[in-house]
Parts: structure tokens; sequence; C-alpha cells
């Protein structure tokens, strides 16, 4: 996909597990800002996963809510994923 396609969507979760039982959407869009949230992250080094259907979702929410339930299963393999890229550094 084209890295300035306004159709590029991206979502930035942050979980702190001593504070938050589950994880919060800190930054979510679609254009220039999914190419922001995409730069930010490869600039600090973290592990970046696309997963277009959990976007659209994580999009829907507003930012610092903490996930749904039902999509404790998809974060948790996104999680699983920066850990396993995290040993990998």
């Amino acid at each position: 996909m084209n890295p300035q396609s306004p159709k590029r969507k991206a979502a930035a979760l942050r979980y702190e597990g001593d504070k938050a039982a589950a994880p919060k959407v800190t930054a979510a869009g679609k254009g220039y800002v999914a190419d922001n949230i995409i730069a930010k992250a490869e600039a600090a080094n973290v592990p970046i996963q696309e997963d277009s259907t959990l976007v659209e979702l994580l999009a829907e929410l507003n930012i610092n809510e903490t996930i749904p339930e039902e999509l404790y299963q998809a974060v948790a393999e996104v999680f699983a994923f920066v850990y396993r890229a995290d040993r990998k550094l």
C-alpha cells in the first residue's frame, strides 16, 4: 500500500498492567495521521503489526478508552507479536 494513501489507517495501544486491567487506545487515525503514528513507532523502534480489521475496530474507540472485552484476544495476539519482536532485538 502507498505510504501516503489516504486509506492507510493506524492505531496505537498502551498497556500498563500495574495501572489498568486492559490496554487503551493512545492514537488512531487515517491518511497523514496514520503515517505520523507509524513514523513515530518506527523512530522509537516499536514493532508494527498490520491488521486492517483490528485497526478498523480500534479506530471506533476514543483516545484513552480501554479496549472492550471482545477485542482482548486480538489485542493479546498483537502484544505477543510485540514481545517476540522485542526479544529478537
